[in-house]
């Protein structure tokens, strides 16, 4: 059984709040963040059709410079690669889902080099 403890039950509260207001569509889809211990996932979602348009994470590619994949620095290029991936799927605007996280730390390193790389929030 999947033991759910009280900081992350209350992350999925707030989620769920702001999953109320926030919606992708296929102009401007939602950048979503998910963010581990080890790792940092994000993904462009189209909620009308209920697609994934590109995914990108820490994860995918290991690079020696960092560490580990729940670093900032890996957060930085997780936010250049899924800003990269979505110019190449003609994608520039975009809504921002941070999860239920707080706006700090390794999802603000995610969200400031998506937009220095050309999305906009």
């Amino acid at each position: 059984m999947l033991k759910i403890t009280a900081k992350n039950r209350s992350r999925q509260r707030v989620h769920d709040r702001i999953r109320k207001k926030v919606m992708g569509t296929p102009e401007r889809p939602r950048l979503n963040v998910y963010r581990s211990l080890n790792h940092i996932y994000v993904q462009l979602i189209d909620d009308l059709d209920g697609k994934t348009l590109v995914a990108a994470s820490s994860a995918d590619d290991r690079k020696d410079d960092r560490k580990s994949g729940g670093n900032v620095a890996s957060a930085k290029a997780v936010g250049k690669k899924i800003a990269e991936l979505a110019k190449e799927k003609g994608v520039t605007k975009v809504v921002f889902d941070r999860g239920g996280y707080i706006y700090h730390g390794r999802v603000k390193a995610l969200a400031d080099a998506a937009r220095e790389a050309g999305l906009q929030f």
